[in-house]
């Protein structure tokens, strides 16, 4: 069947408006049983593959962000994405910057924004933001976002929920403290422009380029099976309740002792 130039450009333009919103931790120069770390060659493997979709503009296009405020997205990742001309962006735990051994100071952060790296915020202290009074949320979420613009000298309106955890209370909660979009860890298809939630997929560290090349093919089922069991670990958490999923997770995912709650 042939279709007219007008309605194919409209499928065009329908493809080319998808994006699949990546979420990747930390970076190192070696490989690691951690999940949540990515060898820094793998990456850019990665951001070699990225910027071959966009010029192909094929299938869904990616999105990169990175939580927490790891050093290493400014020592590492940072640099390929110049390189590689890939825009990020990077959603911060803000009392953690300038504080905790093995994040960003200001200086690291104040880089990022001056490079044009978006900025977004991830809560204080990076607890399950389900697991705050409402008193406690509130100060959680204000303290964040207020901190990091008077910091950065910026606006910020961007949300990355720990833990991908929330409620109806907690959308309340960011609506009140100005985040206009809230980001989550549910493995979805994206129209651009995003909306007020925003689902991502948890890149981890053993995610060869050949198996994300298969997640961006237009016809992908991989998508789905991830989206799938997603939910099925949504559910065992429910049941578990979140202390005894986040020691089961941490064993299955070689969490190191030092490192911060997680579980996704």
């Amino acid at each position: 069947m042939f279709l007219p130039d007008e309605l194919i450009s409209k499928k065009t333009a329908l493809s080319l408006s998808q994006r699949i919103v990546l979420l990747y931790h930390e970076l190192r120069t070696s490989a690691s049983r951690y999940s949540y770390v990515t060898e820094a060659d793998l990456f850019k493997q990665h951001a070699d593959l990225f910027v071959r979709l966009r010029k192909d503009n094929c299938g869904f296009g990616p999105e990169l962000t990175f939580d927490d405020g790891h050093i290493s997205n400014y020592e590492l990742a940072a640099p390929i994405l110049q390189s590689h001309e890939l825009p990020a962006q990077f959603f911060i735990t803000a009392g953690w910057t300038g504080t905790k051994v093995g994040y960003m100071g200001w200086n690291e952060l104040r880089a990022l924004h001056e490079a044009r790296f978006s900025i977004g915020a991830h809560g204080w202290t990076h607890r399950l933001l389900t697991h705050f009074t409402d008193e406690e949320l509130k100060e959680e979420l204000f303290k964040s976002r207020l901190t990091l613009e008077d910091r950065l000298g910026t606006s910020i309106t961007t949300m990355s929920l720990p833990g991908g955890r929330y409620n109806r209370r907690v959308l309340a909660a960011c609506a009140e403290a100005g985040y206009t979009q809230i980001y989550t860890s549910e493995p979805r298809i994206e129209a651009v422009p995003f909306g007020g939630m925003v689902g991502r997929l948890n890149i981890l560290g053993n995610r060869q380029v050949d198996w994300m090349e298969r997640l961006f093919e237009p016809k992908t089922r991989l998508l789905f099976s991830l989206r799938r069991k997603y939910w099925m670990k949504k559910s065992i958490r429910t049941l578990l309740g979140d202390s005894l999923y986040a020691k089961l997770w941490a064993q299955v995912n070689g969490q190191e002792p030092e490192a911060e709650d997680s579980a996704g």
